[in-house]
Parts: C-alpha cells; structure tokens; sequence
C-alpha cells in the first residue's frame, strides 16, 4: 500500500512540475474567521504535489483544525478522521534546507522519532504555525541550547547502542570503585563520537531576524517538514489560535474548512502576496 502511494505521489508531481514554470498554485483555506491564502515549495516537490491535490478533490473540505495551541500552532487535516478510516499512509521526508517554523508556516505533522526515525509525514494532516516572538538574546540563546540538548539526545543513543554496551557498564564498574577519572575518560571516549556524529543547529541572520520580527516555533526546525507559508492571512491563524479548547487541545466548537486552488502567473503572486521565488541555481 504505502509503495502505491509514494508511486502516485510520484505521478502526481510530474504533473504538478509539467505546468508553467512561469505558474505556480495559490490554496485558500477557508475558515468561519476568514480565508487564508497558502504557497506551497517547489523544493518540497512530494507534499506540494500530495496537498494540492487532496485541496483540489475536496478531500479537505469538511475537516475541522482539531488541535488547537495558542502560541504555538493549529492543526487540521484530518481525512481519516472525517472518513472513519485509519490508511497510515506517509509522505517521505522533505526537510529542505532554509525553510524554517516561522509564523504562518505550513508544516507535515507526523509521528514520534520513535515510531517514525525517517521522519515520513502524515498523508493529510498540517498543521500552520502561530508560535511566538523572541529576541535577539533569546533566539542566540535557544541556537545555543538546541545543540546542548541535541548532543546530549546524540550521547545517550550512542550509549544505548548494543555494540556499546561495555560504555555502561564500565562506568558503572569504575563509578562504584570511586575511580572518577576513568569514568570521565569513558565519558570523553564517547563525547569523541558525539563530535564526529554532530551536525550543529545553526540559523542564518535572516532566519534570526524573522524569529525577531514575526515569530515562529525555532524547536521545530529540521523535525518536521515545512513545504508552505501563508502569504495572505496571518490574522487568522491568530483568531483560530484564541478559541477555546478542552481535552487533547481540541476546539470545544467544531469549525469546519473548505479549499480552493488557482492557478496564477508567478509575477502576479509576488505582485500580490510579495513572495518573491527564489533563484534557480
């Protein structure tokens, strides 16, 4: 099943990529509190091509954004749900390089690295970015502490990997002997991987700048793939974002959405929205 799927999806951006390259797609999430009006990247080819056709056959419309965090998000795309089905299909992981959880951003939910170490995405649902704004000490700061923690989560991989197994349990030798020292060159043995493994988190001046300037959810970055933004609209993620909400952050009143998808010469749109493409390399 999931093979046919991604061999669709395949089919599909062929024809998405066989149009204009002088065109590209506007999707309009419509809303009880407004429209929205959505980009999708074109380096993110598998779930532009996969969103904009279930915009197209009406598969969105009647699904609700069923989870609901102020500052944080909103999340919708629930076909399974609306249809009572459970497919557990997936869309390959597209995390282009420069496409950041700023606000207003378009993102794949997916499950837990756990369950999910590749990363895939949920076939429908998305969730749009409200998040906060931070400073220019506080998003230094959070670079700072993201590659902390990345390294400790790198650490105790490393450490739990059955081929090294004697890590452990040498530390725990040398620990209960008093032998600090040679519990920290254990521990320097395995921080030499860490190094070599680590890739750091780093985010350009002008990622910095739009956390600064329009806020975003920074923790998110490089987790989830991010293949649009919202180019018209932004006011309403913050209206959907205030409703009250119970249990699981779902909305205590259903409000239910509808899309629809144009086609437009590229020029217009930055004439429009101001999204300006970036270069071909």
């Amino acid at each position: 099943m999931k093979k046919q799927f991604t061999l669709l999806l395949m089919m599909m951006v062929i024809l998405v990529s066989c149009a204009s390259n002088n065109k590209d797609y506007i999707v309009t999430i419509h809303t009880s509190f407004g429209d929205m009006k959505v980009l999708l990247y074109d380096e993110t080819p598998l779930h532009k091509a996969n969103f904009i056709d279930l915009a197209e056959s009406g598969q969105y419309d009647s699904t609700i954004f069923h989870r609901v965090i102020k500052d944080f998000m909103i999340q919708g795309g629930g076909i399974d749900t609306k249809n009572g089905t459970n497919s557990n299909k997936t869309i390959p992981a597209e995390l282009a390089k420069g496409y950041i959880h700023e606000k207003g951003a378009l993102a794949a939910a997916r499950m837990g690295d756990n369950v999910n170490p590749e990363r895939a995405s949920s076939w429908c649902q998305f969730y749009i970015v409200q998040g906060t704004k931070y400073t220019k000490e506080e998003i230094d700061q959070y670079e700072e502490q993201m590659n902390m923690g990345k390294k400790n989560q790198l650490f105790g991989e490393i450490v739990q990997k059955p081929e090294n197994k004697q890590y452990l349990d040498s530390a725990r030798m040398y620990q209960k002997q008093g032998n600090q020292a040679a519990v920290d060159s254990i521990i320097a043995l395995v921080m030499e991987q860490v190094e070599a493994d680590f890739t750091a988190i780093t985010l350009t001046d002008q990622q910095k700048e739009t956390y600064v300037r329009i806020g975003g959810a920074p923790h998110l970055d490089n987790e989830y793939t991010v293949f649009g933004k919202v180019v018209e609209g932004l006011d309403i993620i913050d209206q959907i974002a205030a409703i009250e909400t119970g249990r699981g952050d779902k909305p205590t009143t259903d409000y239910f959405i509808t899309m629809d998808v144009e086609k437009l010469s590229k020029k217009k749109i930055t004439k429009l929205y101001g999204y300006e493409y970036p270069e071909k390399e």
